[in-house]
């Protein structure tokens, strides 16, 4: 199925989304709040609306996963071979805080791996998007393309390390992460963004690693994983060490490293 998807239509795609999310952003809004008592806004429904509909209508063959649909359960996706996994506005706490750390996620995922992800920044006007075996590409709000590729050495054997971590979700391991590679003489500079632009700051070499010791779900990651790896970064598990999965049970991510 990948090599039949245009990736530019799932680029617009996020682009029409993100227009709708600046247009409830720039001007007064209410919060309400999800069963689980997170926040959710009108620009988190408009855009799973235009996303949704778009995907459907473009590629009907293929299952949908969204943040903002209805949960489906794991005996009927566990066979999927392909299906879209969406979150339509990552980084709600960062829209409502207004600071502009806030993206469109569009990932497809194919047997437990993302293959094709787009993350837009709507307050930017930037694009970052990957295929598997395509390589990683960031466009800028002047349209200019530029290919990423992380040539860089692996955190633990630079002297310097950029950290990057999660501005509205900090926890003490993370600090206690910090404090070690601190404690092995390297010297550390913390830096905090929103929502999945920390991947793509990873993937473009901005920063040296991203641990993530706290919870996250897998539409929140799956997009900009294949972004992050088609870069030449690795997200694994920080357990295992191994790739992060998907399409599993239990749509909790367990704590990654992208490094």
């Amino acid at each position: 199925m990948l090599d039949t998807i245009d990736i530019q239509k799932i680029i617009s795609i996020a682009r029409e989304a993100g227009k709708a999310i600046l247009e409830v952003y720039n001007q007064p809004f209410d919060v309400e709040k999800k069963d689980d008592h997170s926040p959710i806004t009108l620009a988190d429904k408009r855009s799973n609306d235009i996303i949704t509909g778009e995907l459907k209508r473009l590629y009907p063959e293929a299952p949908l996963l969204s943040e903002e649909s209805k949960q489906i359960p794991f005996e009927e996706r566990k066979d999927w071979k392909y299906f879209w996994m969406i979150d339509p506005l990552d980084g709600t706490k960062e829209f409502i805080s207004k600071n502009g750390e806030f993206t469109v996620n569009i990932a497809l995922i194919h047997d437990g791996e993302p293959v094709l992800g787009v993350v837009y920044i709507p307050v930017a006007s930037t694009t970052y998007y990957a295929s598997k075996n395509s390589g990683s590409h960031k466009i800028f709000p002047d349209g200019r393309i530029a290919k990423l590729s992380a040539k860089y050495l692996h955190y633990a054997t630079r002297r310097n390390v950029v950290v990057i971590g999660s501005r509205s979700h900090q926890t003490p391991e993370v600090q206690e992460f910090v404090e070690q590679l601190k404690q092995k003489g390297k010297a550390v500079d913390f830096i905090s963004a929103g929502s999945s632009l920390k991947f793509c700051l990873i993937a473009e070499g901005a920063a040296d690693v991203y641990p993530r010791f706290g919870p996250t779900m897998e539409w929140d990651t799956a997009a900009a994983h294949v972004i992050a790896t088609e870069a030449g970064r690795k997200v694994l598990n920080a357990k295992t060490q191994q790739p992060l999965a998907y399409n599993k049970e239990n749509l909790l991510n367990e704590w990654f490293v992208v490094e």
